[in-house]
């Protein structure tokens, strides 16, 4: 049985994961969601106008009321409040205790560890405080860092399907990893 926690703030060594608010828009469309590199392996189109983001993101609030619902701003420390990606759960498989996760961030921050570190806190609070027993996370193989973000994540590779997916790229092969809490048991035990 799962125990929903909602959209926690989760805080690491350089980022706070936080609720987005409706003053996230301009940051938003400004940092990621304006750009064509960033949305290229993705499956919404590249906003246009702010307006596109201020129209997201009143959803994506509204969901916060839901205990199932998992939507993160991701922040860095240094740079104050202000969001240069987002992480999510994009599907909970209730019966079989599974959390499909995506995200994406401001190329700006790209090749630093930062959406690994946010992963990881993703992946140890769903272990730690909602039960869930697999943490999957799937990418075009054509965005090899996005596996290796999940690698870093500690996130197993178990396949490529072919032809599986879509994204902005048209019909796209998907690459799926996962972590399961008996892996993440082990990993931690030997951590410490």
């Amino acid at each position: 049985m799962l125990n929903h926690k909602g959209t926690k703030t989760i805080e690491t060594d350089r980022l706070i994961l936080r609720q987005f608010t409706m003053a996230d828009a301009e940051p938003m469309f400004r940092n990621w969601a304006s750009d064509d590199e960033v949305t290229k392996h993705l499956t919404w189109p590249t906003h246009a106008s702010v307006e596109v983001s201020r129209m997201v993101l009143p959803d994506w609030t509204s969901g916060y009321r839901k205990p199932d619902y998992y939507q993160w701003a991701i922040v860095l420390k240094k740079n104050g409040p202000e969001p240069i990606g987002s992480i999510s759960v994009v599907h909970i498989k209730g019966k079989t205790r599974c959390a499909t996760i995506g995200y994406c961030m401001s190329r700006a921050h790209w090749g630093k560890g930062i959406m690994a570190e946010a992963l990881t806190a993703i992946i140890d609070f769903f272990f730690e405080e909602v039960g869930i027993n697999r943490v999957e996370a799937d990418h075009d193989p054509n965005n090899p860092a996005s596996g290796r973000v999940m690698e870093k994540a500690g996130m197993t590779y178990e396949g490529t399907s072919r032809q599986e997916g879509w994204s902005n790229q048209g019909i796209i092969d998907v690459s799926r990893w996962a972590i399961l809490r008996q892996d993440w048991e082990v990993h931690r035990e030997q951590a410490t």
